[in-house]
């Protein structure tokens, strides 16, 4: 029995390493693509020229390779690594303009994100930084954060600390342990497990792309909790993990306080999910200079020189199936007309449940593997954003480029509990949490582009259920409560920002705004408002799901990529976007990405203008 055991284990290694190392398929990283930088463009026109070119018939390519639903960066970053790789894509997005949650927009003047606020893991020598250069051809531009990047601040207005968070992998816990005298102890386990976790992601790659056997085997026979820590700490919550490590409550909460960039409070999140987040700012944080417009800007005429377009205001209705069942394109609709769009291939970024609850036809719906994969993952807490535009610059207001999360006391687990199970009107005078930044203060460019204001970005969560009985109206007209409703979540937010920046006062404030889940439903077709795709609680992280929910669907010629497929996030969604292009060309291109910066280190130069 043994004998047999291990001639399986071998035959198993043989075949993996087979299916990593040897693949056949176009490498989108076979060279380095990175060009001279180009001036950069400030015109709003000359932009919108490539982010919002309006679907027509007459404006889709012939003999298309495949189709992909949805702009956002698992999307469009799918796009371009297909088209690096040969391939004439079509991306259909429903909104106005491209880009997903890397959109920005403008009012009055001022221009806000509305999802990118600071991304991590991108020194010049890292395969990410590596890969986001030559999926722009080097013209788009990272600026870094301030150091502390990020500031924690815990309790009510007359007992508030402040906790800087610092980059740096000696100078994140050094400062720490300054804050902290004491917690030496616990400040480097906490450390040395949240660095080993990171170490184990690569086997939840390996989930997502080895052939469907293969990972099933690796799963139950156990194999994928002994070969990765990562799996083996996905059960533990982050709660229980940190209250091992210390007693200190005010360290708990330091520790912890990033789990709104993945949204679970602690006692739901998995710990491994949690560490990923901190290794992923450990050695700094950036934004993109210019603003987030700047990332589909760059990535749209790569998919256009190989031959296909990304087209917005293409709203997919229904994807259509053959006979056999297998998908050969979508239908797209424009005013009353229903336009049909073939493919071979139709890949889609629009989430698990909108592309399993509204785009399959009802037969297909109700398929056992199907409803497997939507029994094992539930919608994620709904959004909720407010955008000041501001009169005066970054020096007057007392902005930099770092951001600010703010709690009202160090307890986590009781405040979201408290707040999310609340009546909306109690609530709205109480959000117990919030995360702050100013997207100008971070952009060299911003004074040029916009001298003497400045915009900063609010998000906290919010209940989608509060909103829903509004989910049909215009939205551009929604009645006099929602916008009341709206105004309560305003003004109590509004108090705890001038508070921790005084110099922000009411008349300082030209715009106001605020986004809510229904909102985010409209924008970018969030089904209960969530901004971070399907739920990232502990289940999310079992080596059953990630085993099953995967680019491959249980329908022929469908694949999924994006936040779903692998992690919330801008790197989370670029995951899934290499996950599904592993797939679709039979190579694995996360090794690619890793292979092409180990030859170029990403220091030429003469390709950054220096």
């Amino acid at each position: 029995m043994l004998v047999a055991v291990g001639i399986v284990c071998v035959a198993l290694v043989i075949y993996i390493l087979k299916y990593f190392f040897f693949s056949s398929g176009p490498n989108p990283f076979g060279k380095d693509t990175r060009e001279p930088l180009k001036q950069m463009v400030h015109d709003k026109k000359e932009k919108n020229k490539v982010l919002k070119q309006g679907f027509v018939a007459s404006k889709v390519p012939d003999d298309l390779d495949a189709i992909i639903i949805g702009s956002g960066i698992g999307g469009l970053g799918l796009a371009v690594l297909l088209s690096k790789a040969g391939k004439k894509v079509l991306v259909l997005e429903q909104h106005t303009r491209a880009g997903g949650c890397c959109h920005t927009f403008t009012e009055k003047g001022f221009e806000f994100d509305v999802g990118i606020h600071y991304v991590g893991d991108l020194q010049d020598h890292k395969p990410f930084r590596c890969m986001l250069d030559n999926m722009t051809n080097g013209q788009l531009q990272w600026e870094p954060l301030d150091n502390p990047f990020d500031h924690v601040v815990l309790g009510p207005p007359e007992n508030r600390r402040r906790y800087p968070i610092y980059s740096g992998r000696t100078r994140f816990p050094d400062e720490l342990k300054k804050c902290f005298p004491g917690e030496e102890k616990a400040i480097d386990e906490y450390l040395k497990l949240v660095k080993k976790v990171g170490r184990g992601i690569w086997l939840l790659a390996v989930l997502k792309v080895c052939p469907v056997l293969v990972a099933k085997f690796l799963v139950y026979t156990g194999l994928a909790n002994r070969l990765s820590f990562f799996f083996e700490m996905a059960p533990r919550s982050l709660t229980e993990v940190v209250n091992e490590l210390t007693e200190n409550k005010d360290l708990r909460a330091v520790f912890t306080y990033i789990f709104g960039t993945y949204g679970n409070k602690p006692k739901d999140t998995s710990f491994s999910m949690h560490s990923l987040l901190v290794t992923h700012y450990l050695n700094g944080a950036w934004y993109p200079k210019g603003g987030a417009t700047e990332i589909a800007y760059h990535m749209i005429p790569i998919v256009e020189k190989a031959g296909g377009a990304v087209l917005v205001r293409a709203p997919v209705n229904r994807i259509l199936f053959n006979k056999a069942n297998e998908a050969y394109g979508v239908s797209v609709m424009k005013g009353q007309e229903e336009i049909h769009i073939r493919a071979p291939v139709v890949i889609s970024d629009a989430g698990i449940f909108n592309t399993y609850q509204k785009l399959l036809p009802k037969e297909f719906q109700f398929m056992p593997p199907i409803q497997e994969q939507l029994s094992m993952m539930k919608n994620g807490d709904g959004g909720l954003s407010i955008f000041l535009g501001l009169t005066g610059t970054k020096e007057e207001l007392g902005l930099k480029a770092n951001n600010y999360w703010i709690f009202t006391e160090n307890n986590f687990d009781e405040l979201v509990e408290k707040y999310m199970n609340g009546k909306r009107e109690e609530s709205a005078k109480n959000v117990p949490l919030l995360f702050v930044a100013s997207p100008s203060a971070k952009d060299s460019t911003w004074e040029e582009r916009c001298p003497g204001k400045s915009t900063l970005s609010l998000v906290s969560f919010a209940k989608y259920e509060w909103f829903e009985e509004w989910k049909d109206c215009k939205v551009t007209n929604r009645g006099s409560h929602y916008k009341e409703l709206k105004q309560m979540f305003i003004d109590s937010i509004l108090e705890v920002v001038m508070d921790v920046f005084p110099k922000i006062t009411r008349d300082k404030i030209e715009y106001i705004d605020a986004g809510t889940p229904i909102t985010n439903t409209y924008y970018i077709g969030a089904p209960k408002g969530e901004i971070y795709g399907a739920d990232h609680g502990i289940a999310r992280f079992s080596p059953e799901l990630n085993a099953t929910v995967r680019p491959q669907t249980p329908l022929k010629n469908l694949y999924l990529t994006g936040q779903d497929v692998f992690l919330c996030g801008f790197a989370g969604a670029l995951a899934g976007a290499l996950s599904c292009g592993s797939v679709l060309l039979n190579r694995n291109l996360h090794l690619d990405a890793i292979n092409l910066a180990k030859k170029t280190k990403c220091v030429n130069t003469k390709l950054k203008g220096e």
